[in-house]
């Protein structure tokens, strides 16, 4: 007969074997860089009329979640929550903020792992400015963790983004300035910004298991928060699908899962992404 003790332990033994075998069944791509637009939904990037761009062949050439959400309004909370499962009470666009809580970046160098953000209009390496020119700190959350759990040289200019992609860190967030992530620029020019700077990196991941995650912060405030999530590497399958619903804090988990490292914040409560990736 299981005393109390036994059962619990026995229980927990079973929790840790099924989320070990959660993550393992995900890839482990050697490389991801994540891509975050501006203030546009669903219905508005993936309009018929845009069907000529690049980011409609991202869409064709890997996987369409055709249900994700952001988590908030306005922008920074929905960069928080993706950085770090939480949008920590914030519910604005002011700058700016500290935390020293545990984030994506952290848990990845916990165990080896690397993580850089490359905002683009950053002046300089670790520079903490709220505004320079097209550049806003507020959709830079790794800037909020600077001096506390993070070192300046993770904060990077979007210049110094390797031309040799093999000399990326493990997991990197491209941030483009707002010229070109659609918060003052048009669809079309945040479409030619990707196919002029990432599409190298994408045909490169094809070959090198690797992989880009292509999403926006929030919608328009006309479609529930509905957005697009676009993954694009030699471990998708191609296609659509709307058999999950996610939200920035799934695709946290995804990123989390892929490396085996424990769930942050809300990011705990969450699924990751399942049923797109190739059997291996």
């Amino acid at each position: 007969m299981k005393t109390p003790l036994t059962h619990l332990l026995a229980t927990v033994l079973l929790t840790l074997t099924a989320c070990a075998a959660h993550a393992r069944a995900l890839p482990r791509p050697d490389h991801i860089v994540v891509v975050i637009e501006e203030n546009h939904g669903y219905a508005q990037i993936m309009d018929k009329r845009n069907r000529a761009s690049y980011i409609h062949a991202l869409a064709k050439h890997g996987v369409l979640i055709t249900e994700s959400y952001g988590v908030a309004h306005p922008s920074q909370p929905n960069y928080l929550a993706l950085f770090s499962g939480s949008t920590h009470g914030i519910t604005s666009d002011d700058c700016p903020l500290t935390f020293d809580s545990d984030n994506l970046a952290t848990r990845l160098m916990d165990r080896g792992l690397s993580f850089d953000s490359f905002a683009e209009s950053l002046p300089t390496v670790g520079d903490l400015s709220c505004t320079f020119g097209a550049y806003q700190r507020k959709h830079n959350p790794a800037s909020n963790w600077q001096g506390t759990r993070l070192p300046a040289e993770l904060n990077r200019r979007f210049a110094d983004f390797p031309q040799d992609f093999s000399k990326l860190p493990t997991v990197s967030f491209v941030i483009p300035n707002q010229a070109n992530d659609m918060h003052d620029g048009s669809f079309a020019t945040a479409d030619e910004w990707l196919k002029t700077r990432i599409a190298p990196y994408v045909a490169w991941a094809m070959k090198h298991n690797s992989l880009l995650v292509l999403t926006w912060d929030e919608d328009n405030n006309q479609e529930g928060n509905h957005v697009a999530t676009i993954l694009v590497g030699p471990m998708v399958k191609a296609g659509s699908t709307s058999a999950q619903r996610i939200d920035h804090y799934g695709v946290l988990r995804t990123l989390l899962d892929f490396y085996s490292l424990p769930a942050l914040g809300e990011s705990g409560g969450a699924q990751a992404i399942r049923d797109i990736w190739k059997k291996r």
